[in-house]
């Protein structure tokens, strides 16, 4: 994805935790932070606490969904990304993407992935690997 894009269509998951299938439209009238993550990604596990402090600090004013985007054989399991989730305390919505339908439609090659769009759904902000939370946050921050 290039900035600017719209943000695609949420089809494909193979199944969602945290509540009913959520659908672009759905999301559209406030700013939106996907993360994509691996239950076998180390760098994701240690991000997570961070982006559950982003929920709570702009809830209500920004929608949050995570996509897993399974890396080996083992990560296509959805009761080990239940119990990791559940372990990670992940409560926003998790759309299981274990034929990487999203996974392609964002390009995205490395866990995790961070993208933020606009609330009239336009790509404003791409970021790959574990650090510069603090410019994901500013990013976020202007939007709001």
């Amino acid at each position: 994805m290039r900035l600017s894009d719209n943000m695609p269509q949420l089809e494909g998951a193979t199944h969602w935790l945290h509540g009913r299938v959520i659908e672009k439209e759905d999301l559209l009238g406030k700013p939106t932070l996907f993360h994509f993550w691996s239950v076998s990604c180390e760098e994701c596990k240690i991000a997570l606490p961070q982006i559950n402090q982003l929920k709570d600090d702009y809830q209500g004013s920004l929608n949050m969904v995570a996509i897993h985007m399974p890396r080996l054989e083992d990560d296509l399991s959805t009761d080990l990304v239940e119990s990791v989730a559940k372990e990670y305390e992940i409560t926003h919505p998790i759309n299981i993407d274990n034929d990487h339908f999203l996974t392609d439609q964002f390009s995205v090659n490395y866990v995790p992935a961070y993208f933020v769009f606009d609330d009239n759904g336009k790509l404003r902000y791409y970021q790959s690997g574990r650090s510069g939370i603090r410019t994901l946050i500013r990013r976020i921050e202007r939007l709001i």
